[in-house]
């Protein structure tokens, strides 16, 4: 399979083209940007350091119970984010993790251990497991989202991360809390959407477009963790999305250090794109015998492409074979086994 020489996207990639020296179009077209994003991300560290400041002198910030809503996963770069808002910051945190059945004991663990060690409330939020198995086994057999959407991320985490991401807006909205911190990595989202305030508008429509496959597929009970009419009757309440990671330094390995002093360990039964996940290297599986390429692809490209990880270590995130031992009990599970 073609690869291109400068990042790690594939021939199979939509829309992928190759010049003469093997160098695809996305790479082309970032080639004399880094200039302008060293720029960007200091300009968006200056600007949340603005937002903070407006947040502590408004009327409101006394009455509030936290500054920040962590949706935290337990992994390493939402524990290096949860971290980083609580020491480097000062904010006050609610930390939600996501219980979709398929966290690894070791993550668990290290949710419990990192929030104590760092003194951050922290909830765990598990939906029904009827309605998840039902989304995750049908996203494994056939598409439930446009296909543009599965550049980036497989059905099955997308179908995750959609619930994710609305129950912890649900959340932020429903106990008045400015701000919700994601640790996305440096390639999962650009430095332009790390200070984002959500568009109630944009968000209702965005919305429909998952809650649709998704109660296709569950049900109405899906509803439950989706917003309604009264979430969206108080549009000044919306909060602001955060991801500091996009103009912070990032270094993998430096990360994987200094989480270790809370406590944190990776797990041994997740794959190399996941220190969080069971479910995640089915996920891939499903992905590449769908599509023929692999939905981390793109964000370890964006990495290797801005600098903060090396073509060679880009490459090993994909060389791993995944045991059947891990895959085989997820697939039970799901009721796919068989």
């Amino acid at each position: 399979m073609k690869i291109c020489v400068q990042c790690i996207l594939p021939e199979t990639f939509p829309g992928i083209t190759f010049n003469q020296q093997g160098i695809c179009n996305h790479c082309q077209l970032s080639a004399g940007k880094m200039v302008k994003l060293e720029e960007d991300k200091r300009k968006y560290a200056a600007k949340f350091h603005d937002l903070l400041e407006q947040l502590r002198q408004s009327d409101a910030h006394r009455l509030r119970t936290y500054d920040v809503l962590m949706a935290y996963s337990g992994g390493k770069d939402s524990t290096y984010t949860l971290a980083m808002l609580k020491e480097k910051y000062g904010l006050r945190i609610l930390a939600v993790s996501f219980d979709n059945g398929f966290l690894s004991a070791q993550a668990v663990e290290n949710i419990r251990k990192v929030t104590d060690e760092l003194g951050v409330d922290q909830i765990f939020f598990k939906p029904r497991w009827d309605l998840l198995k039902i989304i995750f086994s049908t996203a494994a057999k056939r598409e439930l989202y446009p296909k543009k959407t599965l550049e980036r991320a497989s059905t099955i985490c997308t179908s995750c991360m959609a619930i994710v991401k609305t129950v912890c807006l649900k959340m932020a909205l429903e106990q008045n809390i400015p701000m919700i911190g994601y640790g996305w990595s440096p390639g999962q989202a650009p430095v332009q959407s790390a200070i984002m305030r959500t568009n109630p508008a944009l968000y209702k429509m965005t919305q429909q477009s998952v809650v649709g496959p998704l109660r296709e597929v569950a049900g109405d009970a899906i509803l439950a963790y989706f917003l309604n009419d009264q979430h969206f009757a108080e549009p000044e309440k919306f909060p602001w999305n955060v991801h500091p990671l996009a103009w912070e330094h990032y270094d993998e390995g430096l990360i994987l250090k200094e989480i270790e002093k809370y406590g944190w360990r990776a797990p041994q039964d997740t794959d190399s794109n996941s220190t969080n996940c069971l479910l995640n290297a089915f996920a891939n599986e499903v992905h590449v015998k769908r599509y023929n390429f692999h939905p981390y692809v793109w964000e370890i490209a964006n990495m290797v492409r801005e600098g903060v990880m090396s073509r060679g270590e880009g490459c090993k995130k994909f060389e791993q074979s995944v045991p059947d031992s891990w895959i085989a009990p997820v697939k039970e599970k799901l009721g796919l086994s068989g």
